[in-house]
């Protein structure tokens, strides 16, 4: 058992939400009961995720998609209303961390999508690309270059066990491979400029199919919740295993 401030000093301590200009509060958004014995981490706040927490008998939600975003007008009604009163009526603290999530670099969304993917950043500000350097840069980290966009897509879908959308016209092999995970698209400039041959991310826009056609860069969007699956659970393990705490990920399907 611990108490949330100490949890919560761990989890700034790790994740540094003071470098971030970010779109959220990171941290507590939603107080609850102040001694933890069990922490749920999951991708959204969503309700489902809730009462599964719920029924999970946590103390503790973490999640890297909170309830709270830069432009909330402050009413609590509809979907927010409902998903507030299920944590206040069990007492149940909401940690949320969104950019701070992202950028760890061994524990974070693109360190830990990177190794699903067999992907190594290269080292220092060389791996690293676009606005708060949040998008990593690097390559295949056993093997050869893929051979073509269609084989690294055929090997992103083989790991996530989903489709994805490719725009491709370069038809040559792959070495140079940016990512970033979650909604990315803009960071597709910055990883052409960076020399990448595919950039992968979760969304695409309509702008991004014209920049992967017009500068010969693969364009792989494999789904904004598929590639940010791997960052709260090994967030919230990690902090759970310091502090002596039960940790369960609850993975809620979503096909954005």
């Amino acid at each position: 058992m611990t108490d949330r401030q100490l949890l919560l000093a761990t989890f700034d301590t790790l994740l540094q939400p003071e470098r971030f200009k970010d779109y959220c509060h990171n941290g507590v958004q939603v107080e609850g009961r102040a001694q933890i014995r069990k922490i749920v981490s999951g991708v959204t706040a969503s309700r489902a995720l809730i009462e599964a927490a719920i029924d999970a008998r946590a103390d503790a939600l973490f999640v890297h998609h909170g309830l709270f975003w830069r432009g909330f007008d402050g009413r609590i009604t509809g979907w927010m209303r409902e998903r507030l009163a299920l944590l206040l009526q069990h007492n149940i603290n909401l940690f949320a961390y969104h950019l701070p999530l992202d950028a760890h670099p061994d524990l974070g969304n693109n360190a830990q999508f990177g190794r699903v993917l067999g992907l190594a950043p290269l080292e220092g500000l060389a791996g690293r690309i676009g606005e708060q350097s949040l998008g990593w840069m690097g390559g295949r980290l056993h093997g050869d270059a893929f051979a073509d966009a269609q084989t690294l897509a055929r090997h992103i879908e083989n790991e996530l066990k989903r489709p994805l959308t490719l725009v491709d016209s370069a038809q040559r092999a792959i070495k140079n491979i940016a990512w970033c995970t979650g909604g990315a698209q803009d960071y597709f400039e910055a990883a052409i400029a960076a020399g990448a041959d595919a950039f992968i991310t979760g969304e695409i826009s309509e702008p991004q199919a014209h920049y992967a056609r017009e500068c010969g860069v693969a364009y792989l969007a494999c789904g904004h919740h598929a590639s940010e699956r791997y960052g709260a659970p090994a967030v919230a393990a990690h902090v759970a295993q310091q502090l002596g705490l039960e940790h369960v990920f609850i993975d809620i399907d979503n096909p954005a």
